[in-house]
């Protein structure tokens, strides 16, 4: 229970600190991260487990497609809108039908996604960043 608190609390402090670019990073890393989990709930067979780290990994994406910016980048937002609908669909799929497949799919999807950003956020701080996050 100790660890849990501890662990809530660094991540807390990250979030506190981290400016959008980190952020979004760790949204990635999150997401990520909750598929991870949800394979390993559906290789145990455990469908509560399964459904709530898939259920995490969508929040992630729902709020990643919410922060869009359409007046920004019409054509990259308008990208990733349609990528983030196409990974929603298949991730409900993936629930539905205990899709291991299509869940790795998506893991993949979401770390190119990531690596992106942590670009973006290298040439944004010219050249001088590195993400601490683990993928």
């Amino acid at each position: 229970m100790k660890q849990q608190l501890a662990q809530q609390q660094y991540v807390t402090t990250q979030v506190g600190t981290a400016d959008r670019l980190q952020l979004v990073i760790m949204l990635y890393d999150g997401a990520i991260s909750f598929l991870g989990q949800a394979r390993e709930r559906m290789a145990a067979q455990d469908a509560p487990g399964k459904g709530l780290f898939i259920g995490r990994a969508l929040d992630i994406i729902a709020e990643l497609n919410a922060s869009l910016n359409f007046q920004a980048g019409q054509e990259l937002s308008t990208n990733l809108f349609h990528l983030d609908n196409f990974m929603t669909g298949h991730l409900t799929k993936a629930n539905l039908n205990w899709d291991v497949q299509a869940i790795q799919e998506v893991m993949g999807i979401l770390q190119q996604l990531r690596e992106a950003w942590v670009e973006v956020a290298h040439r944004a701080r010219g050249g001088n960043w590195r993400t601490t996050a683990r993928p």
